[in-house]
């Protein structure tokens, strides 16, 4: 492959990772206006795991695993999609795209003090710094009294929250656990075993299945683009950005994601951004900033390149 073929092909990743991940917040919202929020996970996470497996087959890639594996890729799939993603898209039927985004920009502080509590990682100062960012920032952004008076916002506020937990402690968890070595295979079978304990998860609340030729066709280009190019292209692309850059330059998707899911929503989905909101998302994002800036980027490009939040 020549050197601007090759440089064609990092932009290419870069606008994946940075604007299709973005976007997934708002096409989710967009499914949730017709679908019901698990039922749509399912869906989308169950057939972008058979795509997956499709193209492991034609490039030769092996999908045997073990059972050891078969059962992490069981609670990897829990922890990042079925509870992670699960409750994110049904917390987008109370609040906004981008407040959603903004509060789940959190997640390096979130992993940095899980890994400090129950790692006993040292901290550095400069980390202890983001982290008081980080609170700062999510307090901006849930006091808000336009968000709170919201049938459901509250707790919708608090799910996130918990999504953010559980996706934090899954990075951790699959830092150190038997999974397939390959991380396409590794993503299909999370992705294959969240949509199915997505299905249980609509069994149990009683959800109603909608046939997709009853979507409307906003609902079906918005399905169609979070399953091939939220779920399949854009970690493609994250994974071959860290193959042939540097992680610093790969982590900065954490920067450009929740502006990227601001944007879009404000434009087309007439979401409002408040005042409030801006200097929260400057808050958590300086954060953020402090964070990546401490030597930490190769441990938290490697915990996102294992995550599957959806973005």
């Amino acid at each position: 492959m020549s050197k601007n073929q090759n440089k064609f092909l990092i932009v290419l990743a870069f606008f994946a990772i940075y604007v299709i991940w973005g976007s997934t917040y708002m096409f989710n919202k967009i499914v949730v206006s017709e679908i019901p929020a698990f039922m749509s996970a399912s869906i989308r996470f169950f057939i972008a795991s058979i795509l997956i497996f499709i193209i492991a087959k034609i490039l030769g890639l092996s999908l045997s695993v073990t059972k050891a594996q078969l059962k992490n890729s069981v609670i990897a799939g829990f922890l990042f999609l079925a509870f992670g993603n699960g409750g994110v898209v049904w917390a987008l039927n109370h609040v906004d795209s981008g407040f959603a985004a903004l509060e789940i920009s959190a997640q390096p502080l979130v992993v940095l003090i899980m890994m400090r509590v129950l790692q006993k990682k040292k901290i550095q100062p400069m980390s202890w710094v983001g982290v008081a960012f980080g609170i700062v920032g999510i307090y901006l952004l849930v006091s808000q009294d336009q968000l709170l008076v919201q049938e459901g916002s509250l707790l919708s506020v608090i799910l996130i929250f918990a999504c953010m937990l559980s996706w934090s402690y899954a990075s951790l968890f699959v830092a150190k656990a038997d999974l397939p070595s390959n991380y396409f295979v590794n993503t299909g079978y999370q992705m294959f075993f969240g949509g199915i304990l997505l299905f249980f998860e609509s069994m149990l609340f009683g959800e109603q299945w909608i046939s997709p030729l009853e979507w409307s066709g906003s609902v079906q280009l918005s399905m169609l683009a979070l399953i091939i190019f939220g779920s399949v292209v854009a970690f493609t692309s994250f994974n071959y950005l860290l193959k042939v850059v540097s992680p610093e330059k790969v982590a900065t998707a954490t920067y450009v994601n929740p502006i990227i899911a601001l944007l879009l929503g404000w434009y087309f989905l007439k979401e409002e951004i408040t005042s409030q909101s801006v200097l929260a998302a400057v808050v958590l994002l300086t954060g953020v900033y402090f964070i990546n800036s401490t030597k930490k980027l190769n441990i938290l490009a490697r915990f996102k390149s294992k995550s599957l939040n959806d973005k």
